[in-house]
């Protein structure tokens, strides 16, 4: 059982994103929207991998495998680099995001070692 709830909370928050994100793309697909194999693939794995992660499961290494797959989404879906204007704003502030919540998991991955159970 969990000691600290606040640790759990925050587990399961940073988690959600890719729980709620990788659920929504699925209930589409299977409400008929047309989504690619690959897209569909991603979208397991990333429910997946939320579930593994709030479930507290080889934290570590699901946390880092997140983190990864979260700056590669921040650098190729977010590139405020090449827009203008309130565009460029608009990006940077997804891509900022990103950067916050890479933050996160590498907080989830590596002070857990440092816990004690």
């Amino acid at each position: 059982m969990e000691r600290n709830a606040g640790w759990l909370a925050g587990r399961v928050l940073v988690a959600s994103v890719f729980i709620a994100m990788g659920s929504y793309r699925l209930l589409a697909w299977a409400g008929g929207e047309a989504i690619g194999s690959a897209a569909v693939i991603a979208s397991t794995a990333e429910l997946l991998l939320g579930l593994a992660m709030a479930a507290g499961w080889q934290l570590r290494w699901t946390a880092t495998l997140a983190a990864v797959a979260m700056l590669v989404d921040a650098l190729v879906s977010h590139p405020f680099w090449s827009f203008e204007g309130a565009q460029r704003g608009a990006q940077l502030l997804h891509f900022m995001k990103n950067v916050s919540i890479i933050g996160g998991l590498l907080l989830l991955a590596f002070a857990n070692r440092h816990r004690h159970h």
